[in-house]
């Protein structure tokens, strides 16, 4: 049975309590990245492009069987590594479990203090792609 949302962000959270400082996170975080699947050169267009992200990030939804799935993609590593943690939160969720979803694990790990303002404001606008993507389902 898939995970549910908290229990992710927990597992999430204990992954990142074992890494000792930020350059080890940030390494985890490309690793992350790198593993995503290839995303489809069809869906590089604006309609998936995530709005007020320095780097270029596209994220396309699938609704399967009452679950979005996400595709994503970023054209650097650490932004994909960002979106590669959202992905992992949300993909095989609900939609209404996304929309009400909160992300406590985005302080808790560090992100918020660790990233740049603009990585941070690129992070939120991810997390606003995605749920509204659940919004509209």
């Amino acid at each position: 049975m898939k995970q549910n949302i908290e229990d992710i962000q927990k597992e999430i959270i204990s992954e990142f309590s074992e890494l000792t400082d930020w350059e080890e996170k940030f390494q985890y975080l490309i690793e992350l990245g790198e593993e995503l699947p290839k995303f489809p050169d069809e869906k590089r267009t604006e309609e998936y492009l995530v709005p007020g992200c320095q780097s270029r990030v596209w994220v396309a939804p699938k609704l399967t069987e009452g679950k979005l799935e996400f595709d994503a993609d970023s054209d650097t590593a650490l932004t994909k590594g960002l979106i590669a943690i959202l992905i992992r939160v949300f993909s095989g969720q609900s939609p209404e479990d996304i929309a009400n979803a909160s992300l406590g694990f985005i302080e808790e790990v560090g992100l918020a203090k660790f990233l740049s303002i603009s990585r941070r404001n690129g992070l939120f606008s991810m997390v606003q792609k995605l749920k509204g993507y659940a919004e509209k389902v």
